[in-house]
């Protein structure tokens, strides 16, 4: 029998919990399955832009970590205040854990208040909180202008904010108010989705634009005023708004960086396939890494690919543990659903890896899509949570 070894996973989001589930499936009991998370609970957050309109309760799109306890998973909730990637010890909250393996799931730490004023004069559409927030008050939204904004690049969910201003434009439209508020979208991108062709691309825009939303890329905020509701973009032009949702700028966690699983890109390089990091049993998933493309832009940060990566790294750790099977790879293969409201979505899948640039399609919305997600969302938690 293997002698006893300890996995560790940092981050309980998607990458995370598919890992543990993953690991537990194809280990023995003689092996510890160590998850750590801040949170007592882990967060659906794709079903965020349904809550948003008020398709879903808060209480819907999360489940309490411990429940995965029941499946032979030790769960630690907690700051991780230290990682030593050198020997694989991780530090939470005063407690060291020594492991054998350890996977860094961590994703990417939201940083509204990087932009000056943005915290104070809108939502965010990345959280638990700020997506409850916008049902909460989008029924006061009558006239004026509803703005979505990306506050920069990269963020995680690249379909999420053409999606929102979709949803939201929908709600309007819904509750009699659409001739009232105009909807405009600003992104510093040059255009949606980008590193799935420009072909893709414009099919993004044209979903959005077909639908009367104003959609002005290439805007990088660089403040806002919520007292005058201004937005100051660092071209110097200003624009005003009404009721703003936004995504927030996003950065890797400092504990990942203070441990120097870092490039020069500031998210965590790996392996492309194994997700191997620099340090030996060291491995990282999900929207915490790096990694390029032949396009010269990087892997999108998506649910879609960390569960891939999970699973192979889950796979690939499994083999190295039990002298059985064959390492896992991640072969850059991934689908996003893309919510256009009145009941219908369209899906972009393909090879992200594929040289000299990624092989994506997206398909028109339809209902069966829709439901697809919905399908998606429903089969979530009684399998992984």
């Amino acid at each position: 029998m293997p002698a006893e070894k300890i996995i560790t996973i940092l981050g309980g989001g998607v990458g995370g919990l598919v890992t543990a589930r993953e690991l537990r499936k194809r280990l023995g009991k003689e092996h510890r399955i160590v998850l750590v998370d801040r949170e007592a609970r882990h967060v659906f957050s794709p079903s965020f832009l349904w809550l948003m309109v008020g398709s879903r309760r808060p209480e819907q799109v999360w489940r309490d970590l411990s429940r995965v306890s029941r499946k032979g998973i030790e769960v630690v909730s907690g700051d991780i205040t230290a990682i030593d990637p050198e020997s694989r010890n991780v530090t939470v909250e005063g407690r060291t854990i020594e492991s054998d393996y350890l996977v860094v799931s961590l994703g990417a730490d939201l940083r509204p208040e990087a932009v000056p004023g943005l915290a104070d004069a809108g939502h965010n559409l990345y959280t638990l909180e700020g997506a409850t927030d916008i049902r909460d008050t989008r029924e006061g939204v009558t006239r004026g202008r509803l703005v979505v904004l990306v506050a920069s690049m990269p963020f995680k969910c690249p379909a999420a904010p053409y999606e929102a201003a979709m949803l939201l434009e929908d709600d309007l439209q819904k509750r009699g108010v659409r001739n009232n508020v105009s909807v405009t979208l600003f992104s510093p991108e040059p255009g949606p989705m980008g590193v799935t062709g420009p072909e893709n691309s414009a099919a993004v825009k044209a979903m959005v634009e077909s639908r009367g939303i104003e959609y002005r890329p290439q805007h990088k905020i660089e403040s806002v005023d919520p007292d005058s509701r201004t937005l100051r973009f660092e071209d110097g032009t200003e624009e005003p708004f009404d009721y703003l949702a936004y995504i927030p700028p996003h950065a890797a966690p400092e504990v990942v960086v203070d441990a120097g699983l870092t490039g020069d890109s500031g998210w965590v390089p790996v392996d492309r396939n194994s997700l191997e990091t620099k340090f030996k049993g060291v491995y990282a998933i999900g929207d915490v890494t790096g990694i390029p493309l032949a396009v010269g832009l990087p892997l999108p940060k998506a649910g879609t690919f960390a569960l891939g990566q999970a699973r192979a790294v889950a796979r690939t750790i499994a083999a190295d543990v039990s002298g059985k099977g064959e390492p896992g790879v991640f072969n850059g293969h991934g689908e996003c659903f893309i919510e256009i409201g009145q009941g219908k979505a369209g899906i972009g899948m393909g090879n992200f890896y594929a040289e000299p640039r990624p092989t994506v399609k997206i398909r028109k919305p339809r209902c069966i899509w829709h439901w697809a997600k919905v399908w998606f969302e429903k089969r979530w938690f009684p399998k992984w949570a």
